[in-house]
């Protein structure tokens, strides 16, 4: 079969199992690039050049569902935090009532497949970084209100109560207050998301959860070394957790060779006095003379299909999905530009073998399913159990038992 044989099958495919992606920046993009201002930048609109992200895109790339993230950096703290994770919501709120033709709001399972029968994107929330809570379980329930479906336990930073894999161990996984907030992601139906957390965070988090975790953009370590990505042994748990691991496809943790371009490439935006994930027009001016100078290590396709077979092999079929992570990196893969490459990664995947009914878990099934499987566990714990009102101070206090 040739390869444009393969794309139209792949996009056959798509037409019935569209991609679950588990996680896109736009609403963060929006907010650095126009400061929320949707005359500005308008994703009804062609923004090629501008953004990974907008609606023809998406139809091109066949995503049915997105959990746009509603992520705020480590460097907001407190109830700074809270307000901008409040102002993210509402900009995927605005986008909602903006595109109702184009975009579904979407807090279940059920949600996401009456999207798709209607032909729209279903769009779920996902917090990316505990720090978005303050510490405080009663937020939390909050952000479920308002339609927040994961939450990240963190973002690059440690926070109070659980480890970063890009930080110093400080607490060895979870704290007594950390488990306390999967308990109560868990009763409230909030999908614990493992991605970014330690490793050790990751061991903790599973032993605590009662219902099914995912990892919203990580992928293999065991292909690609970085503390970003997850180790064979916590895959090889997700069967019995029921959790689902979504590959990323962000160079610097998928190629080995882009770890250390990248860490060059960070270092040069600092010297600039730039945060190194800023990809407005002044950002990805910087980006472009250093890579000028310096060419970069280009990932494709294949590697993350590498990613995939590996995962599969770790922790099965049932247990895999895709997360982007588009609008939340500078850089992505040859052939997965921007959010209309999916189908190619599916055209690739079969020209490996991969069947039909495998792609469908892949693209759709998988994800719809572990949303399922929370709500489940969370109708049986709210009949059983109250809301927590546990602090962090008492719980960690250091004489807590």
């Amino acid at each position: 079969m040739s390869a444009a044989d393969r794309l139209e099958e792949a996009r056959e495919l798509l037409a019935g199992h569209p991609v679950v992606d588990g996680h896109n920046d736009l609403p963060w993009a929006l907010r650095e690039h126009v400061r929320y201002d949707l005359d500005r930048m308008d994703i009804g609109a062609d923004q090629t050049g501008a953004l990974h992200t907008d609606l023809a895109r998406l139809r091109a790339g066949a995503v049915g569902a997105q959990f746009w993230s509603v992520y705020v950096p480590c460097e907001l703290t407190g109830d700074h935090a809270v307000s901008a994770t409040l102002e993210q919501i509402d900009i995927v709120d605005q986008l909602l009532d903006r595109y109702a033709g184009e975009l579904a709001p979407a807090l279940t399972a059920d949600d996401m497949e009456a999207a798709r029968k209607q032909g729209r994107i279903a769009s779920l929330k996902g917090a990316e970084g505990g720090h978005s809570i303050n510490n405080s379980l009663a937020t939390l329930r909050a952000l479920h209100a308002l339609g927040v479906r994961y939450m990240t336990l963190t973002h690059n930073d440690n926070n109070d109560w659980a480890d970063s894999a890009t930080d110093a161990p400080r607490v060895g996984g979870l704290t007594a207050f950390g488990r306390e907030v999967v308990r109560e992601m868990n009763r409230s139906g909030m999908l614990v998301d493992l991605s970014h957390v330690a490793a050790s965070t990751m061991r903790a988090a599973l032993d605590t959860s009662a219902a099914p975790v995912i990892f919203s953009h990580s992928s293999a370590r065991a292909i690609c070394d970085h503390p970003r990505n997850v180790p064979d042994d916590v895959l090889e748990r997700l069967p019995a957790n029921g959790g689902v691991a979504m590959a990323t496809f962000v160079p610097k943790f998928i190629l080995p060779a882009a770890v250390e371009w990248t860490n060059r490439a960070d270092e040069n935006m600092r010297a600039h006095g730039l945060h190194h994930l800023d990809t407005t027009p002044r950002g990805m001016e910087v980006h472009r003379a250093f890579e000028a100078l310096h060419p970069r290590p280009i990932a494709t396709v294949s590697t993350v299909a590498d990613h995939l077979d590996h995962m599969r092999e770790a922790a099965g079929i049932d247990h895999i999905g895709i997360g982007g992570d588009y609008d939340g990196t500078a850089f992505t893969p040859a052939g997965l530009d921007d959010v209309a490459g999916y189908p190619n990664l599916i055209a690739e995947l079969l020209h490996r073998g991969w069947s039909h009914q495998d792609l469908a878990k892949l693209t759709w099934s998988n994800a719809v399913r572990v949303l399922r499987d929370a709500e489940d566990v969370s109708r049986d714990l709210r009949g059983r159990t109250a809301p927590s009102n546990a602090t962090i101070d008492v719980l960690d206090a250091p004489d807590a038992p």
